[in-house]
């Protein structure tokens, strides 16, 4: 739900305007080279990616959800290959999976931080799932059908808790593909390694998004993996590109995923700017985290000490959300929810065969999230207004559904 004034709940138009005339002469320098599919500019963008997310190679593609789908078909997943996430992402993550030609299943998520649960993936794989003497292959129990992947979803811009998570994988024999398509410069602490590691570096291969609204944002649809797998970033450069190693030589059925060169040189300019623009929204989460210190009726989101998270979306759990929600509405601040039907419950994804009750975290978290404002340019003013309209709800007596005016 976004306000039509006020303050919205998101600003499209301010981070452009402020590059505008370095982002006319990117696409002016994109038009003059008649290159419009992959070439220069593109190579350009992927080289200096794959060095900010510290991976040897970037493959650019036409969205995230092609990123996922073309990084799992290049490791060969596969033929009814169980890949394990969490119910609680965007559509675009199962959408991948089975398009991908593999079997989604899902385990819950942390209570305090929203994203996989160690906990729930450990239990998943002991409770549910055996290893094959003859081949060594993990099988699900009531199905199967081979246990291949797993998927952590570094939701709203915060990575999960990589190290065990690799551990299970290791222990499994599962190859770890991570959803960094909300977390562009989002780091993590691994004790094992004893370093910081970005988003995108860790598992096999990492899916990014650049939607518009992403902390790296195309003026369009585009996408890309991270790897530093050589073997399969040349599979998913040849699946991006109808199959085809060389003009007319199809040596793999393939898609027409590719990243444009237009929205290439968008990103390539405004990627200088991501790190401050990071700051900027982990600055704007601190001062969300001060001003509602005293509303005891929500909990706002929590960092473990091994994430630097980049704020994405600042999503609180908040008490009588829907009251909440249409009460900021009325006082002309937007907001979203990120998201209010868990995936195991959406009628399109019914034939997977999971039921109300399954994943009792995510469908808590469903009914009480709130994304609030958050972009770089948002002001202190305005967020202290967001927040005053946040104690002011809880302090209001609501009556026969009447919402209060807090101006």
């Amino acid at each position: 739900m976004a306000a039509a004034k006020g303050i919205p709940f998101l600003d499209l138009i301010t981070s452009h305007l402020e590059l505008e005339e370095q982002l006319l002469d990117a696409v002016k320098g994109a038009l003059r080279t008649g290159m419009f599919i992959g070439g220069p500019v593109l190579e350009q963008f992927e080289r200096e990616f794959a060095q900010f997310c510290d991976t040897k190679y970037c493959v650019g593609v036409s969205s995230g959800t092609d990123a996922l789908r073309f990084a799992l078909m290049a490791a060969d997943i596969c033929n009814g290959d169980i890949v394990i996430t969490v119910p609680n992402t965007f559509v675009a993550t199962i959408e991948a999976i089975i398009q991908a030609g593999a079997v989604p299943h899902f385990v819950d998520v942390d209570q305090r931080t929203f994203n996989m649960s160690v906990e729930a993936l450990r239990e998943y794989l002991e409770t549910q799932c055996d290893r094959s003497d003859a081949t060594g292959l993990l099988r699900h129990r009531d199905s199967g059908r081979i246990v291949r992947a797993v998927i952590p979803v570094h939701l709203y811009g915060q990575m999960c808790d990589m190290d065990p998570i690799l551990a299970l994988a290791e222990e499994f024999g599962l190859v770890v593909f991570e959803d960094a398509c909300q977390a562009h410069g989002s780091e993590y602490f691994s004790t094992k390694k004893g370093q910081w590691q970005k988003a995108g570096s860790i598992g096999k291969a990492a899916a990014f998004s650049f939607y518009p609204g992403k902390n790296l944002g195309a003026c369009g649809e585009a996408g890309a993996v991270t790897t530093s797998d050589e073997e399969l970033a040349q599979r998913v450069q040849i699946i991006r590109d109808h199959g085809q190693n060389k003009k007319y030589h199809h040596v793999v059925e393939g898609y027409n995923g590719r990243l444009d060169a237009i929205q290439a040189a968008i990103l390539r300019t405004k990627l200088p700017y991501l790190t401050e623009w990071n700051v900027r929204r982990r600055d704007v989460a601190a001062t969300y985290n001060e001003l509602l210190r005293a509303t005891e009726a929500m909990q706002r989101p929590w960092v473990p000490g091994w994430s630097r998270a980049v704020y994405h979306l600042y999503v609180i759990c908040a008490e009588r959300r829907s009251e909440l929600q249409k009460c900021l509405a009325e006082n002309d601040i937007g907001t979203g929810l990120h998201y209010p039907i868990p995936l195991h419950l959406q009628p399109g994804y019914a034939h997977l065969g999971y039921r109300l009750g399954d994943f009792p975290v995510t469908e808590e978290l469903a009914n009480r999230i709130l994304s609030l404002p958050m972009y770089p340019q948002l002001s202190q003013h305005q967020q202290q207004e967001v927040a005053k309209a946040l104690a002011r709800f809880y302090e209001a007596e609501i009556i026969g559904g009447n919402v209060p005016r807090l101006a």
